[in-house]
């Protein structure tokens, strides 16, 4: 297995959080594992290690910029305006050295810049001709958004680097090409690069988008009024700038016997990932993290253990951070241990662990919004105040404030500590798409 420096490599740790005891005939045993990154280097990476780094002021990147031109973006004017201040705020906030491109988007995909199917190298003449070329940009034609994120990973594959990104605008909905095309563009991507999504104006799909952005691990939100979109551009790319490993997995390593029940991400946002599996030998699965920075997540493990005596303990999982090396096989950068300690002591198997409560709660906080906002939709106002009241009762009890304060703007709330709540009558279209999009954004433990 390569080694590596760490005088250059982010530092991973794995915390785990659980209560291990189990009671007589108990089985499933959850935990939380937080993972952490910190302190990653600039400079080349060690001989034999992953392929993280290039010699220059960080690691090596490319960065494709997929801009919606279809003609519902003259309508109003500032929508193409603001698209196209956002991509030059962007290209501004990328690092020299960086490769980058510029796709139009409409029922098909247009190199803007560099254009020749290649990648330009960000500097301040390339920064400059860039910008030039999205004087060019205006609205016409129609949305195939599968063929934008196809050509983005055309070129970011025609490049030498470890981390490939791509930040996608659309204002409408994925209308000329059929949701099968979409599903089999995103298939294909998956795990080639990363893709942070956002939909500006309100005539778009949250599900498309949110679905486009969890398929190529990146995030997913709403910019209501184009004026905030160079902003948004410029915290999306400065926030790909800082990422320096690539290609991360979290491998669960389990003892015969042991069944997954699942595995999602709960912060900073929840993902499922139990059915991303991918096999890693005997036991072992690996589930796709996408790329770090300096940043923390948390991981809700689920097992299901074979019964034993009380008394007895065993290893019930083994977490790990890996990354592929450039021999072929992986390095483990931290790990974290599972464990099932059977006893008939009640007080210690009766008790929940506070962060694997917390994000039980934030798991089913996401869900009962997207379940309350679908039956409001379809018009079962009680199904909807009874899930909606159900969520602000969880985001209060949490600590949730940005998830109460946009489900506020949803309905009345008589009582948060009981989720007793009226429907509004009237919800503003941009209100309610923000806090579908943004349904997932958990809290960590409060301390």
């Amino acid at each position: 297995m390569a080694n590596f420096s760490k005088s250059n490599v982010p530092q991973f740790t794995v915390d785990v959080y659980q209560n291990e005891y189990l009671p007589e005939g108990g089985r499933e045993v959850s935990a939380i594992a937080t993972v952490t990154s910190t302190g990653g280097g600039t400079i080349g990476s060690a001989v034999g290690a992953p392929h993280l780094y290039a010699v220059g002021d960080g690691p090596d990147a490319a960065v494709a910029i997929m801009v919606d031109c279809s003609g519902s973006m003259d309508y109003p004017p500032t929508k193409m305006r603001g698209a196209r201040d956002a991509t030059a705020a962007a290209i501004d906030a990328l690092r020299d050295g960086v490769h980058f491109a510029v796709i139009g988007g409409t029922h098909v995909a247009t190199e803007v810049y560099p254009g020749g199917g290649r990648l330009a190298v960000a500097g301040p003449q390339t920064r400059t001709q860039a910008k030039e070329a999205l004087r060019k940009l205006s609205a016409g034609g129609g949305t195939a958004i599968g063929t934008w994120l196809r050509l983005a990973d055309r070129l970011l594959a025609s490049a030498d680097v470890s981390i490939r990104h791509g930040i996608l605008l659309t204002d409408g909905r994925n209308e000329h090409e059929s949701a099968e095309d979409l599903r089999a563009s995103l298939d294909a991507c998956a795990g080639r690069y990363t893709c942070d999504a956002r939909g500006v104006g309100t005539d778009w799909e949250v599900k498309e988008v949110t679905g486009i952005a969890s398929a190529l691990l990146g995030t997913a939100d709403i910019v209501a009024d184009p004026a905030g979109l160079a902003a948004d551009f410029t915290q999306m790319m400065e926030s790909a700038m800082g990422k320096e490993v690539a290609d991360v997995s979290l491998r669960l390593w389990t003892p015969m016997g042991v069944e997954i029940m699942f595995v999602k991400q709960v912060a900073p946002t929840v993902e499922e990932l139990t059915d991303r599996r991918t096999e890693a030998g005997p036991r072992a699965g690996d589930y796709p993290t996408g790329s770090w920075g300096d940043e923390s997540r948390d991981y809700h493990i689920c097992v299901r253990v074979p019964g034993a005596e009380l008394g007895q303990e065993m290893l019930a999982a083994r977490v790990s951070l890996v990354v592929p090396a450039a021999d072929g096989t992986v390095q483990t950068l931290s790990q974290g241990l599972v464990r099932a300690v059977w006893t008939d002591d009640m007080a210690a198997s009766t008790s929940i662990n506070p962060q694997v409560a917390h994000y039980t709660g934030q798991a089913e906080l996401a869900q009962v919004i997207q379940q309350g906002l679908d039956a409001r939709k379809s018009g079962d106002y009680d199904g909807a105040t009874a899930k909606l009241g159900r969520a602000v009762q969880l985001a209060s009890a949490s600590g949730n404030a940005d998830t109460a304060k946009l489900l506020s703007k949803v309905v009345d709330v008589v009582d948060a500590a009981t989720g007793t709540v009226r429907l509004k009558a009237r919800v503003a279209e941009a209100d309610e798409m923000t806090l579908e999009t943004r349904s997932t954004k958990t809290v960590r433990v409060k301390k």
